[in-house]
């Protein structure tokens, strides 16, 4: 009776439950930042992004904006990375504030994505210098 419950119950259990949870894009984000590796951020654009980095401003393709983030790591060599604010419940929208401490500075990055084709892709980033 016991074992024909349990199995009874298990076989119910939604497989969703016993799959590992899937990380929050902000999260990877927040991870490729620390390490600097503007190869995985890329990955993550949109064909064309809207790129802050200070006072310049312009919209760049997908290589283009992984090049300048890359000179970007090169200037600044990340030393931390905290999550300061993600919106994650909007189904076809994610927005992350990732705190990005560097070997000289401290920057505030803000991070947009839409949902395009069932992935969430960035339109927007702006990296700007936290003002003490």
């Amino acid at each position: 009776m016991i074992r024909s419950l349990f199995i009874f119950l298990v076989a119910f259990i939604p497989i969703s439950h016993l799959s590992a949870p899937q990380t929050d894009i902000v999260d990877d984000l927040s991870t490729f930042f620390k390490a600097g590796d503007s190869k995985n951020i890329a990955k993550n654009f949109s064909t064309t992004i809207e790129l802050v980095i200070g006072d310049e401003e312009d919209v760049y393709s997908k290589l283009q904006g992984e090049q300048i983030l890359k000179d970007f790591f090169a200037k600044f060599p990340p030393t931390k990375s905290t999550i300061s604010h993600k919106i994650n419940t909007n189904p076809n929208y994610r927005f992350g504030v990732i705190i990005l401490n560097t070997a000289k500075d401290v920057f505030r990055v803000s991070v947009t994505m839409k949902k395009i084709n069932n992935s969430f892709l960035i339109t927007e980033l702006r990296i700007e210098q936290v003002k003490n």
